[in-house]
């Protein structure tokens, strides 16, 4: 007497194998674009990282730039930028220059050590502009300088240059 089960064994074609090859082709596929996108998302953060870093450290550059016009007496801005002071005929950096062809001054400071090179800053002195009431005979001039600062972040290719005017 004939096996029910006999008829059935006859018609199988052996769908199962091609089907599970066919979800490890997928399963590898998202496996390797899931990586890819950890490893791009990793450089971003790297990059984002390393863009804060050379931002805080031409911030406290720019800050020891306006430390150092606070002084009593200031020494003399020559032309040429001796120690990082330009007068208003220099020509300091700007943001697209070598600044290792410029006079600069380098700002030191424990809490930046993770930057691969110590911030820079320069300080050019502008016309001086008058101020205060004509009327009331109170008339002086102000001081204005412009500080120019340039931070590197961990790696040298994320550079930050942060200008501001100073009135003394």
């Amino acid at each position: 007497m004939p096996n029910k089960y006999s008829s059935l064994k006859k018609r199988q074609s052996g769908v199962v194998l091609p089907i599970s090859m066919i979800m490890l082709l997928l399963l590898t596929l998202i496996s390797v674009t899931g990586s890819q996108v950890a490893g791009l998302e990793e450089k971003m953060a790297g990059n984002s990282r390393d863009s804060n870093l050379a931002f805080q450290a031409a911030e406290a550059a720019l800050r020891g730039g306006e430390t150092f016009l606070t002084q009593a007496t200031l020494p003399a801005f020559t032309a040429t930028g001796t120690n990082g002071l330009y007068s208003e005929a220099g020509t300091p950096p700007q943001q697209s220059d070598d600044w290792s062809s410029f006079n600069t001054v380098t700002y030191s400071d424990a809490s930046l050590g993770h930057t691969a090179s110590a911030p820079l800053y320069v300080i050019q002195q502008l016309k001086a502009i008058g101020s205060g009431s004509l009327d009331a005979g109170n008339y002086n001039e102000n001081e204005l300088y412009r500080i120019t600062a340039r931070g590197v972040g961990g790696t040298s290719d994320a550079v930050v240059v942060l200008q501001s005017v100073f009135k003394r």
